[in-house]
């Protein structure tokens, strides 16, 4: 049996992890995975079904809780990655995945937030792994439902009974309506960014910049 490759995926809320990554964890039977969520962790509803959805990917995971008010307020650099890091049980990893800078939809200023703080503790070596896959998805500026980015790194097409799995997930064990946006989203097809050096981790690091 190969080794199991230790995995933190890194996100800002609770259903994150299933929409933009569901069907991979659901499909990586080698990953031991530990999901950090950012904000959320008060929420009497979302936080119980969290850690039900994590049993059912067979990963464990923890959560934070930074503000999340719809304002979408700025917060400061330095409280979204003690956040990050106080959800961790250990700074280095084989993989780390997380959002991207440019998020996944117009427009979630949290989600932008995580990925740019899981990108500089990379590059500060403060979290370690060979490797950070970014969620590669857009909405051409919500002009339509995200899916997954044109030059995505990895392209993962889901099988019909592992997205079956993962809408489950969605609508049954996040409670989210079919007619919900999340729902009409649970994407059939996942994608990633893979970075490897520091060259590229700092170009998604700059917003005018396509890396």
């Amino acid at each position: 049996m190969p080794a199991r490759e230790s995995v933190a995926l890194l996100v800002a809320h609770p259903d994150d992890e299933t929409l933009w990554a569901g069907g991979t964890l659901l499909s990586e039977s080698h990953w031991s995975a530990f999901v950090g969520c950012a904000c959320r962790k008060s929420d009497a509803d979302r936080a119980p079904k969290f850690q039900r959805v994590l049993a059912q990917l067979q990963a464990r995971g923890q959560m934070a809780d930074l503000d999340d008010g719809p304002e979408q307020l700025p917060l400061a650099d330095e409280c979204v990655e003690q956040a990050l890091l106080s959800c961790l049980p250990e700074r280095g990893f084989d993989r780390i995945v997380t959002h991207s800078p440019r998020g996944e939809y117009t427009r979630h200023l949290r989600h932008e937030e995580v990925a740019r703080a899981v990108l500089r503790l990379w590059l500060s070596g403060v979290l370690s792994a060979p490797e950070l896959w970014l969620f590669a998805y857009d909405d051409e500026g919500g002009s339509r439902l995200p899916r997954v980015r044109r030059g995505a790194d990895i392209v993962r097409e889901l099988s019909a009974e592992v997205w079956a799995r993962k809408y489950r997930l969605i609508t049954q064990d996040y409670g989210f309506a079919e007619t919900s946006w999340e729902a009409r989203v649970t994407p059939r097809q996942e994608g990633f960014s893979r970075i490897t050096s520091a060259e590229r981790a700092r170009a998604w690091l700059e917003p005018p910049q396509n890396p």
